[in-house]
C-alpha cells in the first residue's frame, strides 16, 4: 500500500477494511493519529520515552477494540480517550515518572494571534517546541487538559466537555485561563497548533513496532 496516498481513506473505509482482515491497513491509523496521542501524554507530563510507551499500548487496544468502535463518536475522541485512560491508569505505577509541574502566576493578557505558520517547519525546531511544551507543562493540570483537546487536538467544546466530564461554560473558562498563564512564557507569534510536534523521526519507529505486535493480536469479539 503506497502510504503517501492514505489520506484518500474515510475512517470508516479504513477501519472497515482493517476488520476484514487487511491488517496493514492499521498502519494508516498509527500514522494519522502519532501526533494526538502524542500531545495527550505529554499533556498529562509524562517524558518523551513514557509517552511513546503509552501510544503504542493505545494503538494496540485500540487495535484490539475495533469491533467494539460502534461510529457514534469521531474515531479521534475514541482513540483520545483510551490514550487519556490509559495515562491515567499508569500514573501512579513504577516506571512511568511524570516531569515536574511548577505553578505559575496570572496575566491578563492573551496569549496567540490568528497566524498562519508553516508547521512543517515549525516542527524542525527542536529549540522552540522545548520551550512551548516546558511552558504548558506548569500550569496546573485542568487548565493543561482543556488546552491540549481544544487547541491542540481539536475537539469541539461539547467533546472536551464530555471527555473531562465538565459543563460546556467550564470548558471555556478554563481555556481562557490557561491561555492567560501561558501567555508570559510564548511569544503570541506562535501558534497552538505548534505544541508537542511528534517529530516525524520517531513516527516510523512507532509504525514498525505497532505494526509488528497487532500481527500477533485478535480483535475481541463484541
Amino acid at each position: 500500500m503506497n502510504m503517501i496516498q492514505f489520506d484518500e481513506f474515510t475512517e470508516t473505509e479504513i477501519i472497515g477494511r482493517i476488520i476484514d482482515g487487511e491488517k496493514a491497513f492499521y498502519e494508516i491509523i498509527v500514522r494519522r493519529f502519532n501526533p494526538y496521542l502524542y500531545k495527550i501524554g505529554r499533556s498529562y507530563n509524562y517524558n518523551h520515552e513514557d509517552t511513546q510507551d503509552l501510544m503504542q499500548e493505545t494503538f494496540i487496544d485500540a487495535y484490539k477494540n475495533l469491533l467494539q468502535f460502534e461510529g457514534r463518536a469521531d474515531f479521534k475522541t475514541w482513540i483520545i480517550r483510551i490514550m487519556m485512560n490509559n495515562c491515567y491508569r499508569r500514573r501512579g505505577k513504577p516506571g512511568f515518572r511524570n516531569e515536574i509541574m511548577q505553578d505559575v502566576n496570572e496575566y491578563s493578557t492573551p496569549m496567540f494571534t490568528n497566524r498562519n505558520n508553516d508547521t512543517d517547519e515549525i516542527i524542525q525546531n527542536r529549540e522552540l517546541g522545548h520551550i512551548i511544551e516546558n511552558a504548558l507543562g506548569r500550569i496546573p493540570f485542568n487548565y493543561r487538559m482543556v488546552f491540549s483537546l481544544r487547541e491542540i487536538s481539536g475537539l469541539n467544546v461539547a467533546e472536551t466537555a464530555k471527555m473531562l466530564g465538565i459543563s460546556e461554560a467550564n470548558v471555556k473558562v478554563r481555556l481562557n485561563r490557561a491561555k492567560i498563564m501561558l501567555r508570559r512564557e510564548i511569544e503570541s507569534a506562535y501558534s497552538a497548533s505548534e505544541l508537542f510536534e511528534f517529530n516525524l523521526i520517531y513516527c516510523d519507529p512507532m509504525v514498525e513496532s505497532v505494526m509488528e505486535k497487532i500481527c500477533t493480536c485478535s480483535l475481541i469479539a463484541q
